[in-house]
């Protein structure tokens, strides 16, 4: 909190003792202030020792918060000793969270910066320890928010042994009504380049996701329960058969099956692979989630979400969920490795988070016990809503949007007897930023050929967001949503406001984001600043544009906050009108099919491509149709196998013995080693046998022909001389090795010398010079 908070947090922060002052730093304090909630996962009552939970720290929109402080006391405590302290916090996102180093019991920001939620996990105290409370203090500008009692305070207490079958999650009734619609998007962070110790190359995946929305009378998996023959085979297998088979049968507790496809290999960038997703509902009775993946391969850890409830305590339906996830150990197989061979656990174990300290051979072990590196996120966001809803809070515009959103239906239901016309293009996005907004297209009713059965609506909505936003964009940054605007800074007159956002992902090519993190405008609050001005609030949020198509207007209004001092009337207006632009009130007609499932991938191993098609369904007469009919996308199956390669056998060397048996070998080289199952490599070296004459024997004979030898050579020699005597000739030095390659690749050249050693006088051997020889090198391309 340091550089946010006040001098004298700051100078408490020096001194001794610093975990019980933080508690007593309470800055402004104000009733019913419930910006910021603390929420223990799954709302327990109660906490069974030493199982561990996810703690959430959160603002509503639009607030946000810059740092933060989280303990956990036993109750009555003060928090001046270490044993005050019950249980210990763990790490899951050191980018937005670290242990406090003036009190390393406490966690607190890493960065300070605006931010709307963090998470942490917190294992439960041992027996005996009785109530503990969670506390968490908040730093906003300079302010420090503390409560005591309300939502940034929790209180757990610790489980009864009687109620030791009990689970430790009550789950509230939910008093939502109607039906929502939610999409659950999946995306796999697992890869070499974030978890590479013993990182499995050849086979790593994402099995098939298999979860269901249900009641709380059936719950699917849970951290400290123990796992179904079903969970059993998604965690050691990847087998989603058992697990739906069970859900299927609870058909009352159950409102949707969830599925999506596995994925082979585990990472690839958005923009070659679409992240799986899947959509659900849920209902008053039936407003849990709960999804399963197993990360392969593995002895049985998984990742997912376990009886999320999307109900509020506002009688609504949750927007949005993000949960980032690590790894858990379903207790039913002992390995520690991810390609450990097959050692039931027996007795079979409870389910449990994966640590940073379960086994030195563990992909994630770290000798100093920090947290381990996520693998996944899940994005749980809602589409649409059915039915009457009773919710009391007012909907914000991330809510109307979702509602706008459509349906996308696994097949076209649209009666034979309604004949439309193309759909338009998309309008331009409402938002230019990447924040929500929504664009829309409609189509005209040619004809109704039977009035008894009613034609569906003629205008679409779908939530967009501006350029280089998009999270399946994988060459861009991915950004997240502009905080809300800061208020002027001034309160009449012109002043500045200002708002930020950060970069939740980096480009796949490692490039630097250039896109803007903060934005300033100016902003006019109050014009004249005389007596006889009145006093009024910012201009709100246009409102949606009148016209469903063609030109209409929009509004936007702004409130009085203090008549004039002067007790004049006030002039201010309190309403702004503009015009605005919706997609042109004609189309092109046009009636499709559903597209076709995409074809199998094109290859069968490694990269390639798969189609699929719709057929044209509207009548010839009634026009052109400009629609696409197929599309092609890329696919991706496991890496084909790289057999073996060599070169050329080399010529057979000499004998290795002047007389008698010897032997000659000869050598090739590796040019590709195989990979991914290719046929391995042949012998490299061969040998062979060699005769030459045989050896002589006999001190004496072997004596006489060295010597023999020698007399030879020393004649020749004489000869030499003799010659070179009567016939002077050029005396050359041996060649020199050969310089450096002048380039690295792309062809260069090297070259070599012969120097004279003697010249001669006579004037007949006058071109006796230096020799020099060139060659190529490095001819590979670069």
């Amino acid at each position: 909190a340091k550089g946010f908070s006040d001098e004298t947090l700051e100078k408490a922060a020096k001194s001794e003792g610093y975990c019980s002052r933080i508690l007593r730093a309470q800055g402004t304090r104000r009733e019913g202030y419930n910006e910021f909630s603390l929420r223990v996962e799954g709302d327990p009552e109660f906490y069974k020792p030493g199982n561990s939970y996810r703690v959430t720290l959160s603002a509503a929109t639009p607030a946000y918060f810059r740092g933060f402080t989280l303990i956990a006391l036993k109750e009555g405590k003060e928090g001046d000793k270490e044993e005050d302290h019950a249980g210990s916090f763990q790490i899951i996102d050191e980018e937005e969270t670290q242990f406090m180093s003036n009190c390393p019991v406490a966690v607190t920001e890493s960065t300070p910066r605006r931010r709307t939620r963090i998470q942490v996990f917190w294992t439960a105290p041992p027996t005996g320890t009785g109530c503990v409370i969670l506390k968490a203090s908040i730093v906003q500008k300079r302010i420090i928010y503390f409560q005591d009692e309300g939502s940034l305070t929790k209180k757990i207490c610790e489980q009864d042994s009687a109620s030791e079958g009990v689970t430790d999650k009550p789950i509230l009734d939910c008093c939502a009504c109607g039906t929502a619609k939610y999409r659950l998007t999946f995306y796999g962070n697992w890869s070499e380049k974030t978890h590479p110790k013993d990182f499995p190359r050849r086979t790593n995946h994402w099995s098939a996701i298999i979860g269901s929305s249900h009641s709380k009378n059936y719950i699917l998996w849970e951290y400290g329960g123990y796992a179904s023959e079903g969970v059993k085979q998604v965690a050691e297998l990847g087998s989603p058969v058992k697990m739906e088979e069970e859900i299927r049968q609870q058909s009352d507790e159950v409102l949707t099956v969830i599925k999506a496809k596995a994925q082979w290999p585990a990472w690839q960038p958005l923009n070659v692979r679409a992240a799986p997703s899947a959509e659900f509902s849920v209902d008053r009775h039936r407003h849990l989630m709960s999804f399963l993946t197993m990360l392969g391969p593995s002895p049985d850890w998984n990742v997912g979400l376990s009886a999320e409830d999307l109900c509020t305590k506002d009688c609504g339906w949750v927007q949005k969920v993000v949960q980032d996830l690590i790894p858990w150990d379903a207790g039913t197989d002992s390995g520690v490795t991810y390609e450990s061979p097959n050692k039931p656990t027996v007795p079979q174990e409870k389910i449990r988070p994966l640590t940073s300290l379960d086994h030195p051979q563990s992909p994630f072990y770290d000798p100093e016990g920090g947290s381990i590196k996520l693998v996944a996120r899940v994005v749980i966001e809602r589409i649409a809503r059915k039915g009457e809803q009773c919710n009391i809070v007012p909907d914000n515009i991330d809510d109307i949007v979702a509602d706008l959103a459509p349906e996308e239906k696994e097949e076209d239901d649209t009666p034979e007897t309604c004949i439309y016309s193309n759909w338009s293009p998309w309008s331009a996005c409402s938002s230019s930023t990447c924040e929500k907004g929504k664009r829309m297209r409609q189509r005209m009713l040619k004809a109704q050929l039977d009035l008894s059965v009613p034609c569906p609506d003629t205008q679409d909505f779908q939530p967009c967001m501006g350029p280089g936003c998009s999270d399946e964009d994988g060459s861009t940054c991915m950004m997240s949503d502009w905080i809300t605007w800061s208020p002027c800074s001034v309160s009449c007159g012109m002043g500045t406001r200002s708002r930020e956002r950060y970069v939740k992902q980096f480009p796949e090519d490692g490039s630097m984001c250039k896109v803007p993190t903060e934005e300033t405008e100016k902003c006019i609050v109050n014009e004249e600043c005389s007596p006889s001005s009145c006093l009024v609030t910012e201009w709100g949020e246009w409102d949606e544009c009148s016209a469903s198509c063609g030109t209409g207007m929009k509004r936007r209004h702004r409130m009085i906050k203090m008549t004039p001092a002067d007790g004049s009337m006030c002039k201010a207006e309190t309403t702004e009108a503009e015009k605005c632009m919706m997609p042109e009130c004609h189309t092109i007609p046009c009636l499709l099919s559903p597209w076709s499932e995409w074809s199998d991938c094109s290859v069968t191993c490694g990269k390639g491509m798969r189609t699929r098609q719709r057929m044209l369904k509207s009548a010839a007469e009634l026009g052109d149709c400009n629609e696409e009919l197929e599309q092609a996308e890329k696919c991706m199956l496991p890496e084909c196998p790289i057999d073996c390669e060599l070169t050329e056998w080399s010529q057979w060397s000499e004998c290795n013995t002047s007389c008698g048996k010897g032997h000659m070998i000869r050598t090739r080289m590796i040019k590709i080693e195989p990979q991914f199952g290719g046929t391995a490599c042949p012998e490299t070296v061969q040998r062979t046998k060699c005769r030459v004459r045989k050896c002589l024997r006999g001190p004496g004979m072997e004596k006489r022909r060295w010597k023999e030898a020698r007399d030879k050579r020393r004649s020749e020699q004489a000869k030499k001389n003799l010659d070179s005597e009567q016939y002077p000739v050029c005396r050359l030095k041996p060649w020199t090795a050969w310089t450096e390659c002048s380039t690295l690749c792309g062809g260069g050249i090297q070259e070599r010398y012969m120097m004279v050693k003697k010249r001669s006088k006579s004037t007949q051997f006058t071109s006796c010079k230096d020799k020099k020889e060139l060659r190529a090198c490095n001819v590979h391309p670069c």
